[in-house]
Formats: C-alpha cells, structure tokens, sequence
C-alpha cells in the first residue's frame, strides 16, 4: 500500500510540475515575445550615432574637401540621371578635373521620381558614377530630397535655362504634390528604403543628406506657392531619418542648417525642422555664404555638439564667401568643405542670384558667383585651384603659409 500511495503522491506532484512548468513556459515565452518586441521597436525607432561614432568615423577619412557636382551638359538633377540624357563621359571628363585640383568628395542631388519611374534602371546609373567617382577617388556624399526651386518637377526633357538666369530649371524632390499628400508618402518611403538598402554599406559613397533645406522657400522664377510647407515638412523629415535609419547604413546620416539669423549653439532658438536635423544628423551638416567671420562664428556655434562638422554648401564670391576666406577656416577647424558648383554649365551658377530678379542677358557680372572651372576644364582663377590643391595635401588641421 504504501507503495502506491508514495506512487500517488509522485503522480500528483507531477501533475503540479507540469502545470507549474507550462506556466513557467508560457511566461518564459510571452517574456520572449516582449523582448523581441521590443527590440524589434528599438530597431525601427534607433537613434543616431553616439559622437564618439561619429568621431571615429571621421577620424578615418581624409579632410574633405569637394565641390556640389552636377555636369555642365544637365540643366538639373532630372537631366542629369534620365536614361536620355546621362552623360558619364563628361561626368568622367569633369571628376577627373575635381581629382587633379585635389577634391576627395562631392554633393550629388538624386531624385525621387527617377525612382519611381524605373528603380531598376535609375540603380544602374546611380552605379555607373559610382564607379567613375571611384575611379577619381571621390566619394560623394548622395542627397534624397531637395525643398529649394521648382516645387513641380515632371519626368521627361526638360526646360532649357532662362538666359541670364541663376539655377533656372532646379526641381525640388519630392516636388510639392507628394509632400502636400500623406497617401504618396509610402511611395517616398520605397525611394529612401531601396536607395539605401541598395547602397547603404557601399565603400563608395562617404554620407547621406537625406533633404537639402527642408523648409527652403525659394521657388526659383516660378513664383509657385506652396501653403503650409513647413507642417509638412516637420511632419515628413524625421520619417526620412526613420526610414533611412532601418537600413542599418555604415555611412553616417546628416540633413543640413541654413539659416543664417539662427544661433545653433542655443537650441531654444531653434525651429522643429531645426531640431529634427541637430538631434537626428549623425554628422552635422552647414550652408553659409557669409563672410569668413560668420563662417566661423557658425562653426563655433556647432563646435558645443561633439559631432564632426561638415559645410555642404558655401563660396559665392560676390557677397563675400570666397576660397581664399573660408577654405583655410575649414581646414584649420577640420570641417569638411564643399562648395556650389565645379564647372561652369546648364546651371548657369556662376551669375548671382539677384539674376532671378535681373537676367543678365547682356552683360556679364564682373566676377563670377559660383563655379571654380571653365567648361574645358581651365580655372576661373588659377589662384583658388592653388589653394585647394595645397590645403587637400597638407596634414589635417594645418594650413601652410602661401606663398608670396
């Protein structure tokens, strides 16, 4: 007897094991399950690089220094990529010349509807100047979007410049009737995801400006209205992190400041397409076409971050932004210096842009607003190639005493 009872008591203890195990089981698995949900959210919601990542990554490339590149035979970045009318000898033509006046990167604005009108394709072309710039030893930094000229961008051939006028046929991406409409946005989701899924981890391509000046107002001659921009903008650009983000890119992620009346060191001051871009860049990213003392008023001010800088836009000569004031500023502070404009083309950047309001049509400005070479590759002034050419070659951080 004792037998089966002691029998009895294992079997209903063994019965509470079991029941016990399976709660065990069940909240092991729903523990699980949270974990992975929520590192599955962690995942879609990941945050920019730490600084010191930033840093280092930095540390490992050379002081960059490059010019917004676009060739002299397209009129904007449509022209420039269209199946029609791109042009890789001329862009292996003018990378070249960018090499030979020691630049190492350059700004390439892609568009959206390329994408949408055949990804396959546009793909092939995004790699066939991948491999020209490689080929030069310069690796571009690609932006997505652009919020600055004609907000109606259309597929096809495009305008010829107005004479006499400053970027006249420059489109903004994604254009103002997707931006204006949250249904399109998955349309410019499948852009940013499969352009970085494609390229996000390509040794060629050194960062990602995700929009060149979101809240950018100008609209060229077109004189087009775009109510609420701004809302839509703020509401937009930090999906575009997002989006770009879930790729898992090893090159850093930036979208760029503008606005020159801004103190960037006191993010109170700060705008929310503003702090969108300061929290969510992982290398922080400038425009400035002042002079050499608000340029560097403006480093300062971006210097309190802890984040590697780099000034995608600057140099127009005529209002007091030149090579000769800025280019050792950057190289003393090691900011990365990219300039408007390499060859004097389509784009017709070398008048200023006050143009908009007065063509010049029959006489030339006295000195050129952007661009550093003529179209067969000559310097607009030998002294400025010099420059480039001897701050590329010196040791980070050092600026060597021109010669007399």
């Amino acid at each position: 007897m004792s037998f089966f009872h002691g029998g009895g008591d294992r079997l209903h203890l063994a019965g509470h094991l079991t029941a016990a195990s399976g709660r065990v089981l069940r909240r092991m698995a729903v523990g699980l399950l949270t974990v992975l949900g929520t590192a599955a959210s962690c995942a879609a919601e990941l945050g920019p690089w730490p600084p010191s990542q930033a840093q280092a990554w930095y540390e490992r490339q050379p002081w960059l220094v490059g010019a917004n590149y676009i060739p002299a035979t397209a009129v904007n970045e449509l022209e420039m990529w269209q199946a029609e009318t791109f042009d890789p000898a001329t862009i292996d033509r003018e990378l070249g010349w960018a090499e030979a006046i020691g630049m190492n990167t350059a700004r390439v604005f892609l568009h959206n509807l390329l994408w949408e009108n055949d990804a396959a394709a546009f793909t092939q072309r995004i790699d066939a100047f991948l491999r020209i710039a490689a080929r030069h030893h310069i690796k571009p930094i690609l932006v997505l979007f652009d919020s600055v000229w004609d907000p109606n961008p259309q597929l096809g051939p495009q305008r010829p410049p107005v004479p006499g006028v400053h970027n006249s046929r420059w489109v903004q991406a994604p254009g103002y009737a997707r931006l204006a409409d949250p249904k399109r946005y998955a349309l410019l989701q499948a852009y940013v995801t499969g352009v970085l899924r494609a390229y996000g981890h390509d040794q060629r391509v050194l960062a990602w400006d995700l929009w060149n000046e979101p809240d950018g107002s100008v609209s060229g001659t077109t004189g087009a209205q775009q109510p609420n921009k701004a809302q839509f903008v703020t509401r937009l650009l930090p999906d575009v992190f997002r989006w770009a983000r879930a790729q898992h890119p090893s090159q850093p992620l930036t979208s760029g400041l503008w606005r020159a009346e801004r103190d960037w060191s006191k993010p109170a001051q700060l705008d929310g397409v503003e702090s969108v871009q300061l929290q969510q860049s992982d290398v922080l990213s400038f425009h400035n076409y002042e002079w050499p003392e608000n340029f560097a008023a403006k480093i300062r001010q971006l210097s309190g971050y802890g984040r590697p800088i780099l000034c995608t836009e600057y140099m127009a000569r005529s209002v007091g932004s030149t090579f000769d004031g800025a280019l050792p500023i950057g190289k003393r502070h090691n900011v990365a210096m990219i300039n408007w404009g390499l060859v004097d083309g389509k784009t017709q950047t070398r008048l200023p842009w006050d143009s908009w309001q007065r063509p010049y049509t029959t006489t030339a400005p006295a000195v050129w607003f952007h661009e550093v070479l003529r179209a067969d590759g000559s310097a607009y002034r030998q002294r400025e190639v010099e420059l480039i050419k001897a701050l590329s070659a010196a040791p980070k951080g050092v600026v060597p005493v021109p010669p007399e």
